[in-house]
């Protein structure tokens, strides 16, 4: 099944500590796999295991994932006492006391308040319980954002497949009508031919020759077939399980080359009008590919 290159998905997993890690992912069109991490400093060491992780599930797109954590419990966070900042300290309010002949009363609760005497930082944490979370929450938000994608991409398939039908319609019109236009300009030039030489005998040779160059000017069978063969195959490569959006993409390509050339050897109103809404199509489908992985 087909997948678009836009989608979403989001997850979170806390555990018995109510710490919580909560990952959303966001992906837009790009040519290939472009990953872009927004995580914590103190989870930078996991970077590498994330994209991993990542290219698991997807093969191209421009990919935001946002990765936050939050810690309500209560041993995340402890004191910590500096002796040796404090020692500093009673050693400066000894001096002041030398110079200027003043008390010192100095308590354990007074030296306390001074900065970094005690100071509040966060417990060492064991990387397995991170890491669990951080997966958790990953893998939850990436299956939820392939989902996403490959409902887009079926709506992205059904779409393709009706344009294809009606690429098939305008290339049977132009496979039909070929051929009439090679009666009808023979006519136009025996009756020509006719006015201008009134009674005398027209060579037919001469005028099949004229036919054949001009036959020959307009023909455009070998377009027609390799036409018909790419619709056949992109049908069949929408129906593949794999990354496609490269292999299309060229398809489109030779599609919109053999239309120009098919437009560019028309000389009848309505083959003409077929061929530009052949094109306008082939147009469409290579837009519509861009979205696809």
């Amino acid at each position: 099944m087909i997948k678009s290159m836009t989608g979403f998905g989001h997850g979170e997993i806390s555990n018995a500590e109510n710490q919580k890690v909560t990952v959303e992912i966001k992906s837009v069109n790009h040519r290939y796999c472009d990953l872009s991490l927004k995580l914590p400093k103190k989870f930078s060491m996991f970077e590498a295991k994330i994209r991993n992780i990542m290219k698991e599930y997807v093969s191209r797109g421009k990919i935001d994932i946002f990765v936050s954590f939050e810690d309500l419990s209560q041993t995340s966070v402890g004191l910590r006492y500096n002796q040796e900042m404090a020692r500093e300290y009673l050693k400066i309010f000894e001096q002041m006391r030398d110079d200027f002949k003043i008390e010192s009363n100095i308590t354990a609760k007074d030296l306390a308040r001074f900065p970094e005497v005690i100071s509040i930082e966060e417990k060492p944490q064991d990387e397995e319980v991170w890491w669990s979370l951080i997966e958790g929450a990953l893998r939850s938000a990436a299956e939820k954002f392939v989902e996403t994608r490959t409902i887009e991409g079926e709506n992205l398939k059904q779409d393709l497949l009706g344009k294809l039908d009606q690429m098939e319609e305008d290339v049977d019109f132009i496979e039909k009508r070929s051929p009439d236009i090679i009666r009808e300009y023979r006519a136009k030039l025996e009756e020509k031919v006719k006015e201008f030489l009134e009674d005398s005998t027209i060579e037919e040779n001469r005028i099949a020759a004229e036919v054949t160059l001009y036959a020959d000017k307009i023909a455009v069978d070998e377009e027609i077939v390799r036409l018909q063969s790419h619709i056949r195959s992109m049908r069949d490569v929408l129906n593949q399980e794999e990354a496609i959006g490269r292999k299309l993409d060229f398809m489109a390509q030779e599609m919109n080359r053999e239309a120009n050339t098919i437009l560019s050897k028309s000389s009848d109103v309505a083959l003409s009008d077929h061929a530009i809404e052949l094109k306008t199509n082939v147009e469409k489908v290579r837009e519509q590919i861009q979205n696809i992985e």
